[in-house]
């Protein structure tokens, strides 16, 4: 079988994964670099979701560069199937997260003038929610590749 772009264990899939890292990362360090974001329920999902992103992302990049190193993809069914069912969970949650902040933060800059929220700190607010949108488009990027591949075996 011809190795499928995206799936566990090419250079796709490692491209993916360190871009799902850095933007979670990004998303993070925009949400975080002011302390009023635990003021908000939203806010402090996203950054939970971030940092469970986050982990899962380098942990697969590390099997990706290994599979890479090794030039062996991975082709079991059930590491191929717990790596999928992580991902749809990341990625559905990465888009609850990413569009419920985008939403609070855009009803701060919308209620009386922007009263609740200095431009400044709204504007990093909507930096980090899309940042996640980003994340989580490689996200469900890499979850359909393995799950393609999951089906092809």
């Amino acid at each position: 079988m011809d190795e499928l772009p995206g799936a566990l264990g090419t250079s796709a899939s490692l491209a993916l994964r360190l871009g799902q890292a850095i933007f979670s990362i990004a998303s993070l360090l925009f949400m975080c670099l002011d302390v009023e974001f635990y003021s908000y329920t939203a806010f402090c999902f996203l950054v939970t979701i971030m940092g469970l992103v986050i982990p899962w992302s380098l942990t697969l990049a590390m099997v990706d560069t290994f599979s890479i190193f090794v030039k062996r993809p991975s082709c079991q069914s059930r590491i191929l199937s717990i790596v999928v069912m992580g991902d749809w969970i990341l990625s559905f949650l990465s888009l609850a997260a990413s569009s419920s902040s985008a939403s609070v933060t855009d009803l701060l800059m919308m209620v009386s003038g922007g009263s609740f929220c200095r431009a400044k700190l709204c504007g990093r607010y909507q930096l980090s929610a899309a940042m996640a949108f980003l994340s989580w488009f490689l996200s469900l990027a890499s979850s359909l590749f393995n799950l393609w591949h999951l089906a092809s075996l």
